[in-house]
C-alpha cells in the first residue's frame, strides 16, 4: 500500500473524494508538492469514475501529463515533475507554488485572459458543472436546511427557477474554465500570469463562471471584478453574458455553501438562528451575505 515518505510535511488541502492527500517534499534541491489520487472502489461515488463528471479523479494527473496548461495565458500551471500511476491510484509531483498573495482584480483579469484561450482537443475536460452540483443537491432533496431559515422563500423561488437560469448558461459563449477558483488554488504568479494549483475540474463553461466563483472568496466587490474580467476577456460585447453567468454561479453556489454547512450543525443542540455564528457555518453566512445584490437581481 502507497505512504508518504515519514520526511514529509503534511499540508492542508486534497479534501476531494479521490485525494489521500498533499505533502511538501525536497527533491534535488527544490521543494516539491506531492498529491496522491486513489483510484474510485465500488463504494465510492459512481461520478468519480465518469470522465464526464467534474468530479473525475484522474482529470488533474492527465492535465499535467498533457501540459494542458503549462503555457497557457492567464492562468497556468506549476511544473510538472512527474505522475507515477499504479493499482491503488496516481502519485503527481509538482514544483511548490510561492504564495505571491495576488489581489482580487489581478486575478480576476488574468481568468478573463484565460478565457481566451481555445479549449484543448481532448474528450474529458469537465462541462455543465453547476448543473450536475445541483443536481447532486437535487438527488438529497434539494435546500431542505435553508428551508427552516429566514432565506426560506428566496431559497424556494431559486430552486424552482434554477433550471431556466441553467439554460440561460448554456445560451451563453462557453469558453475555458479552471473551475475551482479560490485563493488557495490561484495563489502564485509568474509575470502578469497567475500560477494555479488543482486543476482537477479544468474544463469548459459559460463565460463568467470563473469569476462567479472568485467573487465568492475576493476581498473585492463584485462590479469591479467583473470590470477587471471583462478587461481580460478584451471584448465588451461579452460583459452581460459575463455578469449574467458571474451572477447566477455565485447565488447558487453561495445558497447551496450554506445549506450544506447549516445542515451539518442542524442537530446540535439549540435553535437554528442561534448557529449562524457557529465557527464552521459564519463564513458562508457572510458569503452569501456578499452576493445579496447577485441574489436579489435574479429575483427580479
Amino acid at each position: 500500500m502507497w505512504q508518504p515518505e515519514p520526511a514529509w510535511e503534511r499540508l492542508p488541502g486534497g479534501s476531494s473524494p479521490s485525494a489521500y492527500g498533499v505533502w511538501l517534499a525536497h527533491e534535488g534541491g527544490r521543494e516539491v508538492v506531492v498529491k496522491r489520487l486513489l483510484a474510485p472502489s465500488d463504494t465510492t461515488l459512481p461520478e468519480l469514475a465518469d470522465w464526464r463528471s467534474f468530479a473525475w479523479w484522474e482529470r488533474e494527473a492527465q492535465v499535467a501529463l498533457h501540459g494542458l496548461v503549462a503555457e497557457t495565458s492567464g492562468l497556468r500551471g506549476p511544473v510538472t515533475i512527474r505522475a507515477e500511476e499504479d493499482d491503488e491510484g496516481i502519485t503527481l509531483v509538482q514544483q511548490r507554488v510561492a504564495d505571491a498573495a495576488n489581489p482580487g482584480l489581478f486575478v480576476a483579469r488574468a481568468m478573463g485572459r484565460f478565457a481566451r484561450t481555445t479549449p484543448p482537443d481532448v474528450p474529458w475536460l469537465a462541462t455543465h458543472q453547476l448543473r450536475d452540483r445541483l443536481r447532486r443537491i437535487e438527488r438529497r432533496g434539494g435546500w431542505r436546511t435553508l428551508a427552516r431559515t429566514t432565506l426560506a422563500d428566496v431559497a424556494d423561488h431559486l430552486w424552482h427557477q434554477r433550471s431556466s437560469h441553467l439554460a440561460a448558461l448554456e445560451e451563453v459563449p462557453q469558453v475555458l474554465q479552471h473551475g475551482d477558483p479560490t485563493p488557495a488554488n490561484l495563489r502564485g504568479r509568474s509575470g502578469d500570469d497567475v500560477v494555479a494549483i488543482d486543476w482537477s475540474s479544468l474544463g469548459t463553461g459559460a463565460v463568467g463562471h470563473d469569476l462567479g466563483l472568485w467573487a465568492l472568496a475576493a476581498r473585492e466587490d463584485f462590479e469591479p471584478l467583473l470590470a477587471a474580467y471583462v478587461d481580460g476577456l478584451a471584448d465588451p460585447a461579452l460583459a452581460d453574458a459575463a455578469a449574467l453567468a458571474a451572477r447566477v454561479t455565485s447565488a447558487y453556489t453561495a445558497l447551496s455553501r450554506l445549506d450544506w454547512a447549516l445542515h451539518q450543525v442542524v442537530d446540535g443542540e439549540g435553535a437554528l438562528a442561534g448557529k449562524y455564528s457557529h465557527p464552521s457555518v459564519a463564513p458562508y453566512v457572510l458569503s452569501m451575505q456578499r452576493q445579496a445584490a447577485q441574489i436579489e437581481a435574479l429575483l427580479g
